[in-house]
């Protein structure tokens, strides 16, 4: 995974990238639809990795022809993965990396399909948060995953032209966004 020459700027998603969130975030899904009874396998979940909540449950409610309200169902979700948060295990090979970077003085930052506040507690759980100058989550652009809005707000936060950035990523919806972004991209699945 390292990469040369190393980058001006870095970014990193954090769910399923920096942290082993992935099954965690399942669960709160689980802990939040199946009393509304709304399918979600554990395969549509991953397929849309990296969508925000709102947008997964838009898409939910169309597939299904369900009317779940969008922002309080995604809130309900997300404070259900908040309880979750202190069992979080990092993904080492990854983190590795953020800290190599970081030590070589290559400008870091987040941007995660998240929000910012649970993005942040997950960050200093792994007791990574020092590494980043900025983190970007879902609340802080208009336009989610695969659109590369989150990446371009981490890139010129951390003062960095994207041509300049390299992203890592583990879902197909932020690989898209990075490629539209036009930064080099790294599929952490592949070092996994």
């Amino acid at each position: 995974m390292p990469v040369d020459p190393l980058p001006v700027g870095a970014i990193f998603d954090c769910d399923g990238t920096l942290a082993d969130t992935m099954p965690l975030h399942f669960m709160a899904w689980r802990e939040t639809l199946d009393p509304l009874g709304c399918p979600f396998p554990e395969e549509q979940f991953y397929a849309w990795g990296g969508v925000t909540a709102r947008e997964i449950i838009i898409r939910l409610n169309a597939e299904h022809s369900l009317e779940m309200d969008p922002d309080e169902t995604a809130h309900q979700k997300e404070m259900n993965y908040r309880l979750l948060i202190p069992g979080v295990q990092p993904i080492l090979p990854v983190v590795a990396e953020a800290r190599r970077l970081y030590a070589a003085g290559v400008k870091l930052a987040v941007a995660s399909g998240g929000m910012r506040p649970l993005v942040e507690e997950t960050l200093a759980t792994l007791r990574i948060t020092d590494l980043f100058l900025t983190v970007v989550g879902s609340g802080d652009v208009e336009r989610g995953k695969p659109e590369p809005d989150v990446f371009l707000k981490a890139a010129s936060q951390i003062g960095v032209a994207p041509e300049n950035c390299i992203v890592y990523e583990d879902a197909p919806a932020g690989l898209e966004a990075a490629r539209r972004a036009r930064m080099q991209a790294v599929n952490v699945l592949d070092f996994l």
